[in-house]
């Protein structure tokens, strides 16, 4: 199969006006200091990193080992333009009527896969009425991956088709274009913080927010049967969340409980665009299951397409 369009490539009360103003006037000062600090704040590497050169030499070919470095130099450039903070378009989502009267249109990104064939999919975004959660548009295509799943570098398998979605949307029908992507995947919360989301939320320049179900072990924080014993003890309703914070003392993401019904959490972090906290609420809004409505109908509808295939 191949690719058939597209190119490739709890709420709370708006800050006063006046502080809207400030928070305007003030963007470029708190987009440098967020840059500084988070070149002071290395990501630990994840355990596959740690592996030597005779380590890697004995696993992987000359030809794979050249692409992760590769694809290791361009992360961290592309790193260099994400931004941790609410940007002016995020900020613009609050009036008087609320944190987010001003937000419309928010999307879901998957890729689901052909179960016979691992290298055949679909791409698909689901764009959404907030905060009515209802699909008014999605965007899909049957495509073919060219490049191998490896930990840690998720988006240089799959974000070129996820742009491909966008640019169409943008193109044939710019009414639905979203101010906000959420990714079944995740942002910082990665060996070298810079995951799907914020590549994908880098690249296309929207608000990007990782939404992973399962915990990426970044700078000590693991599965382990403390972190299990806090999902006992603090998430007991929509809502209740807690900090990821490594080792380092750096806060990566949240684990977060977004349905009530739901007995594991799922992991926020930024991508692009966005602080932490503005992403939780953001979460909560979006969930009626224990997966954000905008990528759980993407998932849906990206199944569907492959069944009717």
């Amino acid at each position: 199969m191949k690719e058939t369009s597209g190119r490739m490539l709890n709420d709370s009360a708006p800050p006063p006006k006046y502080a809207m103003s400030l928070s305007k006037a003030l963007f470029s000062a708190s987009t440098l200091l967020g840059r500084v600090l988070r070149a002071r704040v290395m990501a630990s590497p994840a355990e596959s990193d740690f592996n030597t050169s005779a380590e890697l030499a004995k696993k992987h070919s000359p030809e794979e080992i050249a692409k992760r470095e590769k694809w290791k130099s361009q992360q961290e450039e592309l790193k260099l333009r994400l931004m941790e903070v609410d940007s002016e378009e995020v900020l613009q989502w609050g009036s008087a009527e609320g944190m987010f009267s001003q937000l419309h249109h928010v999307a879901g990104v998957d890729i689901s896969f052909m179960k016979e064939s691992p290298n055949q999919a679909c791409a698909m975004i689901s764009i959404l009425n907030f905060p009515q959660l209802e699909v008014v548009h999605t965007s899909c295509a049957a495509v073919e991956m060219t490049e191998p799943y490896i930990p840690g570098f998720l988006a240089f398998r799959e974000v070129g088709f996820l742009l491909d979605r966008l640019e169409e949307v943008r193109q044939n029908h710019p009414q639905f274009t979203p101010q906000v992507i959420l990714v079944d995947g995740n942002g910082i919360l990665h060996p070298r913080g810079f995951g799907i989301a914020s590549h994908l939320g880098v690249l296309s320049g929207i608000p990007s927010i990782g939404v992973g179900k399962k915990l990426f072990h970044v700078d000590g924080i693991e599965q382990s049967p403390q972190h299990k014993q806090k999902i006992v003890d603090l998430l007991h309703k929509k809502g209740d969340y807690f900090s990821l914070e490594g080792t380092s003392g750096r806060v990566w993401g949240a684990a977060l409980k977004t349905s009530d019904e739901a007995s594991n959490p799922v992991y926020v972090s930024v991508g692009q665009k966005i602080s932490l906290e503005t992403a939780v609420k953001l979460v909560i809004a979006c969930s009626m299951k224990r997966v954000p409505e905008p990528i759980r109908q993407a998932d849906i509808q990206s199944r569907e397409y492959l069944r009717t295939k």
